[in-house]
């Protein structure tokens, strides 16, 4: 998982807070009343934590632990 470092608008980290905001989003928790807890209040920051996808998983999918080069 890759997951910005800190907010692209304003600069506040929030990379380390993603694990725990997913896994209560996961267990059934409103993802508003999660933000607020874990006190994202701007809105910009908000917005990195909900529309993050998780992508390297599929791009992992791709690529070869083989060596392609010819020798």
């Amino acid at each position: 998982m890759i997951v910005p470092v800190r907010c692209f608008t304003c600069g506040k980290v929030i990379a380390d807070k993603y694990d725990q905001f997913k896994r209560e989003v996961r267990q059934g928790e409103d993802p508003a009343a999660v933000l607020d807890r874990l006190g994202f209040n701007r809105y910009c920051c908000r917005r990195m934590l909900l529309s993050h996808i998780d992508i390297i998983d599929n791009f992992m999918a791709f690529s070869s632990t083989e060596s392609t080069e010819a020798r």
